[in-house]
């Protein structure tokens, strides 16, 4: 009973929120710079943040929450929710397509739900463990090309103050260029939902918060593809207090070509 209430709040605050986020879309936002200048929030990232935390306490159970921008909320609970109000904030900002809310339910350290909303083409993304991946009620699976050249890949790059992640972020993106079909990209949770449902084969992201990737990463595995960081090792999230600040990479692809795609991939 609790699982399925979980769902419904899930799906009902992800509906909402996309809302919040069509009716402000277009208009000229008043955007505020975070830790860098990459990484912005508008008025809408508060608004649709606080219509899912409002969802959220009327739930009959209380679980932690880490959200984007109000950072941690302590429950004592072994759950925790994780929220990201828009993935894809510059995208909205800008005008551009690209954008949606993700939600995760985790178990300690461990997603049992998510979702993915996109609010233009109401696409709404989601996955139970153990139980599957689907998309607005129709179940989805990855990609089932087997050879990595007849993919497409997306690789979500930001600027790095650090020359060296940059350069070494380069020299990937050049070796994958020479071993796919294309590189696609929009840089938010567009590129996963688009892993989950097949329509390109593997996504790369080496700078993402646990509210980027939580979710995606248990849709897409339910999806049938393999997830791991881009040393090729399990995620392994933080779901403490002083987790908001950790950085995670991801690599996420069809499993039939997960292999061929870390092979690529230099961890030394």
């Amino acid at each position: 009973m609790l699982a399925t209430q979980n769902k419904k709040t899930m799906i009902t605050a992800l509906r909402r929120a996309g809302k919040i986020l069509l009716d402000n879309f277009g208009k000229t936002p008043k955007i505020s710079v975070k830790e860098a200048d990459s990484s912005i929030v508008t008025e809408t990232d508060i608004q649709s943040e606080k219509i899912i935390l409002d969802i959220l306490d009327e739930h009959p159970e209380q679980f932690n929450i880490i959200s984007e921008e109000c950072g941690y909320i302590q429950a004592e609970s072994e759950y925790t929710w994780i929220i990201d109000p828009i993935d894809g904030t510059s995208n909205f900002a800008a005008g551009l397509p690209w954008f949606g809310v993700i939600m995760a339910l985790m178990k300690d350290k461990t997603p049992v739900l998510a979702g993915m909303y996109l609010p233009l083409e109401n696409q709404l993304y989601y996955a139970e463990k153990d139980k599957g991946a689907w998309k607005n009620d129709k179940p989805i699976h990855v990609n089932r090309t087997r050879q990595l050249k007849d993919t497409l890949l997306a690789y979500s790059f930001d600027h790095s103050r650090d020359p060296g992640k940059t350069a070494s972020e380069m020299k990937l993106i050049e070796k994958i260029s020479a071993n796919i079909r294309n590189i696609r990209a929009t840089n938010s949770l567009v590129d996963f939902c688009y892993v989950a449902d097949g329509r390109i084969g593997g996504v790369i992201n080496q700078t993402t918060k646990i509210w980027d990737i939580a979710g995606p990463s248990l849709i897409i595995r339910e999806a049938g593809g393999s997830v791991c960081d881009i040393r090729k090792n399990e995620l392994d999230f933080d779901v403490s207090a002083g987790s908001i600040s950790d950085n995670y990479s991801i690599v996420a692809s069809s499993g039939s070509v997960h292999s061929e795609l870390l092979s690529l991939i230099d961890t030394e």
